[in-house]
């Protein structure tokens, strides 16, 4: 039994039938030799198939930089690898970090060539210019060097990874002149992987060199990084990448306008990978008519709101022009700007006009677009810092309120009418000038200060050199008032004289501030625990007659004679009583700081600030002629003399009145506690 597979011993029957070599079997004549059949022509070959176009190469990775010259924007870095490669000074290991996209894992394989390249004729040694043409830069650029180890410490970031690391580093190169080890990311490393790489990475065998880039710098353990050299890769400046995105351009033979460079420049954020990035997607914009890439599809490309735009939305807010506003915000929803941008891009404009009203030179900075440098010049002119600085604060809030809203363009229009109500508004300063009828003061750095200093809304406003009413003590009047939501106001009085130190103690509150310095538990206990029944002075030194309460040491009449002769060298009597006495220093000091509360509420000034801005409360209340304790001075007592407490102005019975009572100020006594203060 065969197979359909077997070879049959038949022979198909499609075979030619050999030729008759003689007569036929039958007699028949040998036939004529059949005509040679025709020639059948070759057909010609078929072209071999075109070789597949190489794949697009995005211009990140098409015009990475090869060598140190083709670095941008990190001239410390190139100075000093230059250096060290000159003098043979290169470390073993380099920590290099920065921002995304300025360089760090490009600087790594520069490294990496310049270490190994050995010259077009293949003697060369380590050099800062490696030449990019001999066996080593070559695999180098195409990835496939044997002693070129590149990892991903993201996803390599076990124990066991780095010691295979440690086990492969034992071994010398086995192509290359160094074994050149790059972890990008390496503060994705474990704990345990750090610890296991941290005696390699101390005394690494002398052929092996590290290279690191990390973002995240503060993650990098501190005993990693002082094995290492660090290098902080800056942001490239704005007009270096306008430069180089220009150039680029021009090299893939695209048309793009300026502005639309700019734009992206100012997108980039100081990477160049991300700027090439959007350059890429530029050029790649389909063009309506035909001239190359322009300022307004980039601005599309980005969801960017136009710049005159931006400037018309901001002069309609500080205008107070809410109709102006809301179209103004139609328009750019139309041209589909997202809403948190628009509020951004406000937010750097309000930062611009702020450093023009700062610093009015920097109205003629090249590095300012034009629109800016014009409209903004003048619309600054028109406006105070204390101003900006509320527009800041709102529109700075408000990007988080559209971040996090359902209906963002409903949110940043919220925005935009606050913004534009409260430029209606007068500034705090503004308020407290007109109602002291001071004039503003002139402005300072050049027309930057125009105002007093503000911090926006919720924020404080100072006015040095307000006068008090008539009659009341000598000295000047600061208020340091704010809005709504727990801001501050604090009111003080300024003495125009100092008090002159007496040779000797000569009241009581005297006599316990001896003990600030050097018994700080006396002096607390002096304070809260004592109730002065009579003070008076003797040739010998002073009589002090005291009701201590019973919180009070048994000893504090000795601790206290002790002191004084310790601190005067007088002899000093001290008695104790069962009399009721002044209350202590401290509940003086407390009764002193609600009539001062009470007094400055009532003052008209403090009255309209708080009644034009709902919510704001009292916090401290400042008087610099009170002493230590926040009391007014006391009267001397004379040697020889023993006044009364009533002579005082004290009541044995009832608390002590503040000598510096509301008549003082020329204002009527408080009846009652006034709205608004906040008890101490």
């Amino acid at each position: 039994m065969t197979s359909d597979t077997d070879l049959s011993t038949e022979a198909p029957d499609d075979l030619p039938e050999p030729p008759m070599e003689g007569p036929g079997l039958f007699g028949d004549p040998v036939p004529a030799p059949a005509p040679a059949p025709a020639a059948v022509p070759t057909p010609a070959p078929s072209p071999a198939p075109a070789e597949p176009a190489q794949p697009y190469r995005v211009l990140a990775r098409k015009y990475r930089p090869k060598s140190f010259a083709d670095l941008i924007g990190q001239d410390t870095l190139v100075r000093t690898l230059r250096n060290a490669f000159a003098q043979n000074r290169v470390a073993h290991a380099f920590m290099l970090t920065g921002v995304r996209g300025v360089g760090k894992t490009t600087t790594a394989r520069i490294i990496a060539r310049a270490l190994n390249c050995i010259g077009p004729d293949g003697n060369g040694g380590p050099t800062a210019d490696p030449c990019g043409v001999c066996p080593e830069c070559r695999a180098i650029l195409a990835d496939r060097h044997p002693d070129v180890v590149e990892l991903d410490a993201a996803s390599n970031n076990s124990v066991d990874n780095v010691r295979e690391i440690r086990e492969a580093v034992r071994f010398r190169p086995s192509q290359g002149r160094f074994k050149v080890y790059i972890l990008d990311e390496v503060h994705m490393l474990s704990g345990a992987a750090f610890n296991a790489l941290l005696k390699t990475l101390e005394e690494p065998p002398p052929q092996v060199k590290f290279l690191f880039a990390t973002t995240e710098i503060r993650k990098v353990p501190a005993t990693i990084l002082s094995r290492c050299q660090r290098f902080d890769l800056k942001r490239v400046p704005q007009e270096t990448l306008r430069a180089h995105f220009t150039r680029i351009a021009e090299a893939e033979g695209a048309v793009v306008e300026p502005e639309a460079i700019a734009m992206v420049a100012r997108a980039a954020d100081g990477s160049v990978r991300d700027g090439l990035s959007l350059l890429d997607q530029a050029i790649a914009m389909p063009s309506e008519d035909g001239h190359g890439v322009t300022a307004e599809a980039v601005r599309e490309m980005l969801g960017l709101a136009d710049r005159a735009l931006v400037m018309d939305l901001m002069e309609a807010a500080m205008k107070g022009d809410l109709p102006a506003v809301l179209a103004t915000m139609d328009r750019a929803h139309e041209r589909g700007a997202d809403p948190g941008v628009v509020l951004a891009d406000m937010a750097e404009l309000t930062h611009t006009l702020t450093r023009f009203r700062a610093v009015p030179a920097l109205k003629n900075d090249p590095s300012v677009p034009e629109a800016e440098r014009t409209r903004g010049a003048a619309l600054a002119e028109t406006l105070t810092i204390p101003v900006l600085g509320r527009a800041w604060q709102v529109l700075l809030k408000g990007i988080n309120e559209v971040a996090e809203s359902p209906d963002r363009r409903a949110a940043a229009e919220m925005v935009l009418i606050r913004l534009a109500h409260l430029a209606e508004m007068p500034t705090p300063g503004d308020i407290v000038r007109r109602l002291s009828g001071a004039s503003p003061p002139p402005p300072r750095g050049g027309g930057g200060g125009g105002g007093a200093p503000s911090g926006g809304p919720g924020g404080g406003v100072e006015a040095v050199g307000m006068p008090v009413a008539a009659g009341g003590p000598p000295g000047g009047f600061r208020a340091i008032a704010g809005g709504g939501g727990g801001a501050a106001m604090a009111v003080a009085t300024e003495p125009e004289t100092e008090a002159v130190p007496l040779a000797r103690p000569t009241t009581f509150r005297e006599v316990v501030a001896l003990a600030i310095d050097v018994r700080p538990g006396l002096h607390a206990e002096l304070k809260s625990f004592v109730h002065l029944v009579r003070f008076a002075l003797t040739p010998e030194g002073g009589r002090i007659e005291l009701r201590p309460t019973a919180k009070a040491p048994r000893d504090l009449a000795a601790q206290l004679t002790a002191l004084l002769a310790e601190r005067t060298g007088q002899r000093w009597t001290i008695v104790l009583s069962n009399e009721v006495g002044e209350p202590t220093i401290n509940e003086q000091g407390k009764r002193a700081e609600v009539d001062r509360f009470g007094v400055a509420a009532e003052h008209p000034l403090v009255r309209a600030v708080l009644t034009t801005f709902p919510g704001a409360q009292i916090r401290q209340v400042r008087d610099e002629s009170l002493d230590y304790y926040g009391l007014p001075p006391p009267t001397p007592a004379e040697e020889g003399a023993e006044p009364a407490m009533e002579e005082r102005g004290f009541d044995p019975v009832e608390p002590p009145i503040d000598p510096m009572d509301d008549e003082d100020f020329g204002f009527a006594p408080l009846d009652a506690e006034p709205a608004g203060m906040d008890r101490p």
